[in-house]
């Protein structure tokens, strides 16, 4: 799964890294290396502009609320729930089906974290004992530094307890599209570490390689079996994974030093 990530690039660059052409300074978000569910997070998306005099698409940034809530959905409490949709089915899932034909997006990040469980606590959890498992956690980044475009998809809820006017009255939700994590070797796993991403967890977000991105969010495309190929993994060895402080596991806690690398315990020193 993907439950917390970094992003703290600014707007203004990841309105040139996209090639946006329509986004608002009021709706500018600012650096967090601590993304969690309901926050709001930027994203990258194609629709029309509504103060524009024509219907084309046009590319935005907007600031989306992380948790899908259906537009059928009797309370928004149900985002906490959707903050990930299966690549696998989500062309399926009723909450899904129509974001997935119509509402997608990249959401942009610097990488996302994830929490290894150590060998020893795993057969303790498996086995049905009530010993919580403590977790060092890694940071996943694209090895070149650039940013890592996860596959989303948004959706629109009205609350039907305010009025149209009302700043609130209208919800814009995501989720994040995972996918099987790599099992290839990482780039530079180190010793006793976790040799892939599917070492430190079996799931990992969908990220889009930048010649998908047009296709991606390319709102005439309305075809399932056109659109399922984008699902597709991509190409290994694009990222890397390393060890950082279980200070993230608090998301009161955020800064830079979050995504700073430390030297991983070894396992045995987790318990």
């Amino acid at each position: 799964m993907c439950g917390r990530y970094s992003a703290s690039r600014s707007s203004e660059d990841l309105v040139g890294a996209f090639g946006v052409t329509k986004w608002e300074p009021s709706e500018a978000l600012a650096p967090d290396w601590n993304v969690a569910p309901t926050k709001d997070v930027h994203a990258v998306l194609e629709r029309p502009d509504k103060e524009s005099e024509f219907d084309e698409p046009v590319r935005q940034l907007r600031a989306l609320r992380w948790g899908l809530v259906p537009s059928w959905a009797k309370s928004p409490d149900v985002g906490v729930k959707m903050i990930n949709a299966r690549a696998e089915t989500v062309h399926e899932k009723a909450s899904y089906r129509r974001p997935f034909l119509a509402r997608r997006c990249i959401l942009p990040a610097d990488g996302y974290y994830e929490w290894l469980t150590g060998s020893e606590e795993r057969k303790l959890e498996e086995a049905g004992r009530r010993k919580r498992p403590r977790k060092q956690p890694y940071f996943v980044t694209p090895v070149d530094g650039g940013v890592m475009a996860m596959a989303g998809l948004y959706e629109f809820w009205r609350d039907g307890s305010l009025p149209a006017e009302h700043p609130r009255a209208w919800w814009a939700t995501c989720t994040v599209i995972t996918t099987e994590a790599e099992t290839t070797p990482l780039p530079d796993a180190s010793a006793g570490g976790p040799g892939s991403l599917a070492g430190i967890h079996p799931r990992m977000p969908l990220v889009l390689p930048a010649d998908r991105w047009d296709a991606w969010l390319d709102p005439s495309r309305t075809d399932p079996d056109a659109l399922r190929p984008l699902l597709a993994p991509p190409p290994a060895g694009t990222v890397r994974a390393y060890p950082v402080s279980t200070a993230v596991s608090d998301v009161r806690n955020n800064g830079p030093e979050l995504i700073t690398e430390v030297e991983a315990p070894a396992e045995s020193t987790l318990f």
